[in-house]
């Protein structure tokens, strides 16, 4: 109705302007294969669009497109349009190279300075694409600087040795064993409503219910003997517990002559009455760095002790003990075989990580 009571000039110069407008969203299917069509007969890019009342930049677009990709319909976009621009995304991506703990709503506020408004969904979708993922910071030791040092210093020096050297290595340490310890890190496959379906929970209790402390060893040929410690072990204790195991369990392994025995730095094993028992049995010890728990392959095998007694879910510390030195035996000497096999690539990992924190 209103469009009667308007001059037939304002209706020209309205349908002039929707004329316009429908130009600069996207040209027909038909028109761009027009283009094409005088393309191959030979027309230049300025007589064609003259012809066909079109840009010559428009023009040469089509017919670059059409050499390029043999085709002249636009293929339909996977989605919206990124909302972030390259820049943005370069921007956050240094971001988080540079601080990797920056949180999602650090990345929107720094967007929203630099004049682009996102959610923090939008971020989150936006990392993903560039290959990153929200994970739980993984905790290890604090290294000291002379740490880092001792430790690069070992993997150096022992770099080239024979896998034969670290075969007579008989490695030990000890770990602690909670009664309800690595449950806690099982998923479950549950719908969005059933959270706390018993199926779909796990019962805790303070201090993980519990726990033993275990000292152990192992060489490349298998487990030695498990021992439970009763009480808090002090050097007198220690020194009982490797008179007790520790030379069995190299006469067990069949060690030979010249085998060489790893323990850390705890104030226990290098007291002077621990380094005289062990000079008196005439066992020799390797140098070790402190805090390199990345060196020593018993970590392994103590994680995968930890799985398997998790898996039989023990009900009680006596429960605990008795399943832990049952598994300890089931570790077959293969996996004890290839720690040690591939300890030159631990070393390795070690150096190129700087002492850092590495996947062993």
């Amino acid at each position: 109705m209103y469009k009667r009571h308007l001059s037939t000039e304002a209706i020209n110069q309205s349908d002039s302007k929707l004329s316009t407008m429908a130009k600069n969203k996207e040209l027909s299917k038909d028109v761009r294969d027009k283009i094409v069509d005088l393309h191959k007969a030979g027309m230049g890019y300025k007589t064609i669009a003259k012809q066909l009342g079109e840009k010559v930049t428009t023009v040469g677009a089509i017919i670059r497109k059409w050499k390029k990709h043999k085709r002249t319909v636009n293929l339909p976009r996977p989605g919206a349009p990124c909302k972030i621009s390259p820049r943005g995304v370069a921007m956050i991506m240094r971001t988080v190279r540079n601080q990797p703990r920056t949180t999602r709503e650090d990345l929107v506020n720094d967007l929203k300075a630099a004049g682009t408004i996102v959610t923090k969904k939008t971020i989150g979708n936006t990392l993903r694409r560039e290959g990153l993922k929200s994970c739980s910071a993984r905790k290890i030791s604090l290294l000291k600087k002379a740490h880092i040092h001792a430790c690069l210093k070992f993997a150096n020096e022992h770099l080239n040795d024979s896998e034969d050297n670290w075969v007579k290595v008989l490695w030990s340490d000890e770990t602690k064993m909670e009664l309800f310890g690595i449950n806690s890190t099982r998923r479950v496959w549950r719908r969005r409503n059933a959270a706390y379906d018993p199926k779909n929970t796990i019962p805790t209790v303070k201090h993980g219910g519990g726990n033993i402390m275990l000292w152990g060893c192992f060489s490349a040929k298998g487990t030695g003997q498990l021992y439970c410690i009763k009480g808090t072990m002090d050097g007198a204790m220690y020194r009982q517990i490797l008179g007790e195991n520790l030379l069995p369990s190299a006469r067990a392994l069949k060690m030979g002559r010249g085998w060489v025995f790893q323990h850390d730095n705890d104030p226990k094993h290098t007291a002077k009455g621990t380094k005289e028992w062990l000079k008196k049995k005439h066992i020799k010890v390797l140098e070790w760095p402190s805090q390199s728990p990345d060196l020593n392959p018993i970590e392994n095998m103590w994680r995968e002790l930890k799985v398997r007694v998790a898996k039989r879910q023990p009900q009680n510390l006596n429960d605990l003990e008795k399943i832990c030195k049952e598994e300890w035996d089931k570790i077959p000497p293969e996996m004890c075989a290839n720690l040690v096999a591939n300890y030159k690539k631990r070393l390795t990992s070690v150096i190129a990580n700087k002492d850092f924190a590495t996947k062993y």
